[in-house]
């Protein structure tokens, strides 16, 4: 037994004190849709609804354990890591201060001093996580705290592979020649799970899940180093970061691009509606990336076969689900924008409206400009019941003359528009 996986198992067993191991459950409905037995490791069932927690106690207990962290404690985030790291503070009885944004969402600021307690300070700095960042290390400089990080350090890493830990004894043998699919933003669930399971000799093989729009290990992995994305798409905010972290890349880098599917953020919208509609399970965006990804596996090479799904976290902001919904109507082609030259005279909306077929509904009606005395630019928004309602919709268009954009997949039109 490898030096780190004894580590882990001792971190293991110290978190008993906080919480329960997460259940691990056999999907029934993922399993029919796919034709594998399909296991969910539920980390959104911590105490922190993600598996966050895990790290930064670790690193805590190890740092306190080796007289450090008398000054306190310090980190900068504004999502999962932060309410980890106070549930933390709380529980060793330390001071810890979070920076956060001045952007952050009320929620999120109020969830953290609700985990921490009085043991707690939250201070909000700038506009973008950068700044942030510079102000809890200058205050770690200042003060003698001890900066957390988020993902980029061996005990962090150390404490996130307790998931494998308990994954290895809830499936008692089961894991060789498993697939266990794992999301990516840091990397510091992904390479502890890969370390111990590899490490203890268990056959098991990986997958991973990227946003799309923030695919740091896919691209460091082609370059054979580690890649400074120069923008990423924000919206899988658990887990759309700009550089994969330099301990977990070393881990990591042995395996390859074609082992990261890359999640569109579209897609990944379908499957937390489907996952709450139809399972009740709530999910934030990088909460569902490793149940997305069974989208991207081959029927074929997955029938019968064991997969676990790693759900990394469900602390979900309700206010975002319009936003959610809209993007999962726009995958699933149930949702269109276009742009009409709409001309300006009597009857013409009624000539419009009456193209439209039974299950047609227009959500959104809008007069851009008039562009002339006798047309105006109009944005129009569809929903539908059937994607192959706008087959049928746009052959009426163009059989009455009617001159459209449709804008739904121009990005840089529809984040102006809609």
């Amino acid at each position: 037994m490898s030096a780190f996986v004894e580590r882990v198992g001792r971190a293991a067993q110290s978190l008993r004190a906080l919480f329960p191991e997460t259940p691990l459950q056999q999907n029934d409905y993922l399993s029919r849709k796919t034709g594998a037995r399909i296991f969910l490791k539920r980390e959104d069932l911590t105490p922190v609804r993600s598996y966050k927690l895990r790290g930064a106690f670790n690193f805590m207990r190890k740092a306190i354990a080796a007289g450090a962290g008398e000054e306190g404690f310090v980190c900068a985030s504004a999502g999962n890591h932060a309410q980890g790291f106070a549930f933390a503070c709380r529980h060793f009885s330390r001071r810890g201060v979070v920076y956060m944004p001045v952007t952050t969402p009320q929620q999120k600021i109020d969830k953290t001093k609700l985990f921490g307690g009085e043991w707690i300070e939250v201070r909000l700095i700038g506009d973008f996580f950068d700044e942030c960042n510079h102000a809890a290390k200058s205050f770690a400089g200042e003060s003698g705290a001890l900066m957390v990080p988020p993902f980029d350090h061996g005990d962090i890493i150390e404490g996130q592979a307790t998931v494998a830990h308990e994954l290895a004894e809830q499936l008692d043998g089961q894991l060789s020649d498993a697939l266990v699919l794992l999301p990516v933003g840091g990397g510091g669930l992904a390479a502890g799970v890969t370390a111990f399971l590899q490490e203890s000799g268990i056959g098991a093989h990986f997958a991973f899940a990227e946003p799309a729009g923030a695919p740091s290990l896919e691209r460091s992995l082609s370059a054979g180093k580690r890649v400074k994305l120069p923008q990423v798409d924000n919206f899988v905010d658990g887990a759309a970061v700009a550089e994969i972290g330099r301990e977990p890349f070393r881990k990591l880098k042995s395996f390859s691009p074609q082992d990261i599917n890359l999640v569109p953020e579209n897609r990944l919208c379908a499957t937390m509606i489907e996952m709450l509609n139809i399972e009740g399970v709530v999910l934030e965006p990088a909460g569902a990336l490793a149940i997305d990804s069974l989208k991207d596996l081959p029927r074929k090479e997955i029938r019968g076969r064991t997969v676990v799904a790693v759900v990394s976290g469900g602390n979900f902001d309700f206010e975002r689900l319009p936003d959610v919904k809209e993007r999962a109507l726009r995958f699933e082609g149930l949702k269109k924008y276009f742009i009409f030259r709409f001309p300006q005279r009597p009857g013409a909306l009624r000539d419009f409206l009456e193209l439209l077929g039974p299950d047609d509904d227009i959500t959104r009606f809008e007069y851009l400009k008039k562009s002339a005395r006798n047309f105006g630019s109009v944005l129009i928004g569809v929903e539908t019941k059937d994607p192959r309602n706008f087959a049928v919709l746009r052959r009426r268009f163009q059989e009455s003359g009617w001159a459209y954009q449709d804008i739904t997949d121009n990005d840089t039109i529809a984040s102006l528009l809609i």
